[in-house]
């Protein structure tokens, strides 16, 4: 009788080791696989987004007459208001021709052509600096102005001399004129950080449009969803996981939290509807509303993660704790929260990173609305973050709904925004579980 040796392999040795060598191929070409798909998305998103931090501007020296802007004299700004930004436009107009001709650029386009290359912001624009200081009345004034959506875009290779052909709202001979306002200096493009400043815009302007409304939108929501989720959230999960008797009443009450933790988020938006707009009367897509909505839909998430790290924490630190006389109040609060601590800081960023990009839950309660006014904390009318506003992920709804493709530009430099911020708040929870995590 012949004896194996087990330095040698046998079929099914060999065959065993063949299929574990399959299967870590297979690991293998999935994690390549995703984390093609990953470079591909964030590509996509960065080349077509980028272009939304970059504006061209036009610098133009602009007389600013006495008998078109204060036809009174007294220089009231409340007399001057009544001239309106279409006043101002003829205005505009008037000195980007005067900027062309002292530059020695002659053109065959029109009068009104030109004034068109000027974004209809910077009518608005030029008259809230004279507003704000009527002594300008009378004198030339270099401003730096958007330029119309359709010619940043033809900087930015959005528009070509091919597209402008077939477009109402731009024709090749201006965006030659163009060209040669930039080789004179007149046009620029350059870092545009007002993009993360300003509200949005009307459909006629997307050069003008940002992000600023949004922002302070969901920055409030946020601490509407710390501010409740919270404290409830750790309470709750103190209580079931320490506390409550394990009887059939609790079991019930754990079901129906790992329930809610799946419930599509629309659903915590009719709820939102019915209860805090259509019984409580809140105003309507205002963070307050908002906040509450995410806060439902948040707690699930936040009790979960922290039961978990509740139960991380070993049974002998509550049974020394115990032993040496302590009451089970202050194990728990002195030796068991404090070690969760880690694990709850966790879950309720990453909770807190889940609301940030709900989009569903807050087109049912109206934050979708055209806002241009930022919201305040404190109002007076509206209430503790009572005043209208919408959040990032709407943002990028409302923009990719607009016909303009400068808006699709702004929409996708809005998800590079937002995911900075996940980024950050992802990266703010590893970091403090690193931080505060103790072994044992």
């Amino acid at each position: 009788m012949t004896s194996k040796s087990l330095l040698t392999e046998d079929k099914r040795t060999k065959a065993r080791n063949a299929a574990e060598r399959r299967f870590k191929s297979y690991g293998v070409a999935a994690i390549a696989v995703a984390m093609m798909a990953l470079a591909i998305l964030l590509t996509s998103v960065i080349v077509k987004g980028i272009g939304a931090f970059s504006q061209t501007y036009v610098t133009i020296d602009i007389t600013l007459p006495a008998d078109r802007l204060d036809k009174e004299g007294n220089r009231d700004p409340a007399e001057m208001a009544k001239t309106t930004t279409i006043g101002y436009a003829s205005v505009l107009r008037d000195g980007l021709i005067d900027t062309l001709a002292a530059a020695g650029i002659e053109t065959e386009v029109s009068a009104k052509d030109i004034g068109d290359m000027i974004s209809k912001e910077a009518s608005a624009t030029v008259r809230n600096r004279v507003l704000a200081n009527p002594d300008l009345i009378g004198e030339t004034v270099n401003f730096n102005l958007l330029a119309d959506g359709r010619i940043d875009g033809f900087f930015k290779g959005r528009v070509t001399m091919e597209t402008a052909s077939r477009d109402q709202n731009v024709s090749p001979e201006q965006l030659v004129l163009a060209e040669q306002m930039a080789e004179a200096g007149i046009i620029e493009t350059r870092i545009n950080w007002a993009f993360l400043s300003l509200p949005d815009a009307s459909d006629q302007r997307p050069e003008a449009a940002g992000l600023g409304v949004a922002i302070l939108g969901s920055l409030y929501m946020m601490i509407v969803v710390l501010v409740l989720a919270l404290p409830i959230a750790v309470a709750a999960s103190i209580y079931l996981e320490e506390f409550a008797p394990k009887n059939r009443w609790t079991d019930i009450i754990e079901v129906n939290i790992a329930n809610l933790a799946a419930v599509p988020s629309i659903v915590y938006g009719i709820l939102g509807l019915a209860i805090f707009i259509n019984f409580m009367e809140f105003n309507q897509s205002s963070p307050l509303v908002g906040g509450l909505v995410l806060t439902l839909m948040t707690l699930p998430t936040i009790i979960i993660s922290t039961r978990a790290a509740l139960k991380s924490v070993p049974p002998s630190i509550r049974d020394a704790a115990l032993g040496v006389g302590a009451s089970k109040m202050q194990s728990v609060f002195h030796h068991v929260l404090p070690l969760a601590a880690p694990g709850i800081l966790t879950g309720t960023i990453i909770g807190l990173a889940q609301a940030l990009g709900e989009t569903a839950p807050l087109l049912l309660i109206g934050m979708v609305a055209f806002v241009r006014d930022y919201p305040q904390a404190f109002s007076d009318s509206a209430g503790l973050f009572g005043d209208p506003s919408t959040a990032l992920p709407v943002q990028i709804y409302n923009w990719t709904q607009r016909s303009d493709p400068a808006f699709v530009e702004r929409a996708q430099g809005a998800i590079i925004v937002l995911l900075v911020f996940l980024l950050i708040m992802n990266a703010a929870a590893i970091i403090l579980r690193r931080k505060f995590e103790r072994r044992w």
